[in-house]
């Protein structure tokens, strides 16, 4: 479990206390409940990461768009709801060359618009001669993007680098230099869940 789900868990048990004390044990239910939650959506298992020239999947839930950007771009758009595990993922090892952020709205995070209009963070990492993009979109609920790499960071495929809280999305763009191994409707895990395979070497500087 990340940190957070340790501040939110203490504080609503607390509070649950103090209102069984000093005034029901029934109205103390919904803040415990909400404590048991957020211990909950914040857990954070370990994941085997696959080996080899592949990209994974950078969270945990459902493959609801495909999208063919043009000039052999291809995006990825991953929907996590709130019970899905909410910690990103690198989808490949590199170096990190650059990250936006970029204010927006708060559609529903299914959405095709959420690409583009939503609150969101773009990390893009240089892999191996090419470059993919991951992008953390904030949702109808999720008001707090957090990421903890920056420009010039080495990472690996798989590592954590952050979240989003309480139901989001996550896109994923990828070159020509790579074949999709999923389509609309699978399921996918963050770190573990092959997401395309990569079928070139042309180098990108």
């Amino acid at each position: 479990m990340i940190r957070d789900g340790v501040y939110y868990g203490v504080g609503f048990g607390s509070a649950a206390l103090i209102v069984a004390f000093w005034l029901d044990a029934l109205m103390a239910l919904p803040l415990l409940a909400a404590g048991i939650f957020c211990v909950y959506f914040f857990r954070d298992p370990e994941r085997k990461v696959p080996e080899g020239s592949v990209a994974v999947s950078p969270a945990d839930g459902k493959v609801v768009h495909v999208c063919d950007l043009g000039d052999g771009v291809c995006r990825v758009s991953v929907f996590l709801n709130i019970f899905d595990v909410h910690v990103n993922r690198m989808p490949v090892s590199g170096v990190v060359t650059s990250m936006e952020y970029r204010p927006g709205s708060f559609k529903m995070a299914y959405l095709q618009d959420a690409s583009t209009q939503n609150e969101q963070n773009s990390v893009t990492i240089r892999a191996d001669g090419c470059h993919v993009t991951v992008k953390q979109i904030a949702g109808l609920i999720a008001r707090r993007i957090v990421c903890n790499k920056n420009v010039g960071d080495v990472v690996s495929k798989g590592e954590r680098f952050g979240l989003i809280k309480f139901g989001s999305r996550v896109d994923v763009c990828f070159g020509s230099e790579w074949e999709l191994a999923v389509s609309v409707g699978d399921r996918v895990l963050g770190g573990s869940s092959i997401m395309a395979r990569r079928v070139t070497t042309n180098l990108v500087k």
